[in-house]
């Protein structure tokens, strides 16, 4: 996978501080930090039209990056990004240089595939993604865009864990390589489509009884 796809024109940047980031978000900048890989951690300036074109492709969150920077280029990967409360503004940036030599530790996005023809979902059933990303460690150069989740042999009450999703060459799961069964989340999972309603409705009668004991209980209190 090439770095290239992504390249982001960036400035150096002295200042820092509140007052600084403010006056470049009114100029339509949006402050960022680049650091990691044992290097003095570098403030940077970014034009927020062009970010916002890149955060529209998925790839870009899971993608090694180019940052070229007073005509210096650096391989990094997005780390943080702090939006504003209520605008489609983005306020500051975080990016981590890479190495080929290290090992990576990112979300990728999952693709969940043949919903349509999907076993469960035919016979009435509703989808549900419990992780719609997943954490995994690899080397940059091993790094998936996204990783596919086949679901069409789900049945109703059928679900499909982590440890069921087939993961590219070399990359591994991070909640798997802990060693206990208990980090094996589903991933997905064909629900009946009354179940919901169904356990409201026990909720409720639950509910109803409680209440009715403890009236009764106040009742012989008194």
């Amino acid at each position: 996978m090439s770095e290239e796809l992504f390249v982001i024109k960036a400035e150096l940047r002295d200042e820092s501080g509140k007052g600084a980031s403010r006056r470049l978000r009114h100029k339509g900048k949006v402050p960022a930090i680049l650091y990691g890989d044992g290097k003095k951690p570098q403030s940077l300036t970014l034009d927020h039209n062009e970010i916002i074109q890149h955060l529209e492709h998925e790839a870009f969150y899971s993608h090694i990056l180019t940052l070229v920077a007073n005509g210096k280029k650096q391989r990094a990967i997005v780390r943080d990004i702090q939006r504003h409360a209520f605008k489609p503004k983005i306020m500051h940036m975080d990016f981590q240089r890479i190495n080929s030599r290290t090992k990576l530790t990112v979300h990728v996005p999952l693709h969940f595939l043949n919903e349509d023809i999907c076993i469960g979902f035919k016979a009435g059933g509703i989808i549900s993604h419990q992780i719609n990303e997943l954490e995994v460690s690899c080397f940059p150069k091993d790094l998936p865009e996204f990783i596919e989740v086949d679901l069409a042999a789900l049945d109703i009450g059928d679900s499909v864990h982590i440890s069921e999703v087939t993961l590219p060459k070399d990359v591994v799961s991070v909640a798997l390589s802990h060693g206990d069964e208990s980090h094996d989340s589903p991933v997905a999972s064909i629900l009946h489509r009354g179940g919901a309603e169904e356990t409201e409705v026990e909720e409720a009668a639950t509910d109803e009884v409680e209440s009715t004991d403890d009236d009764a209980a106040e009742t012989n209190e008194d």
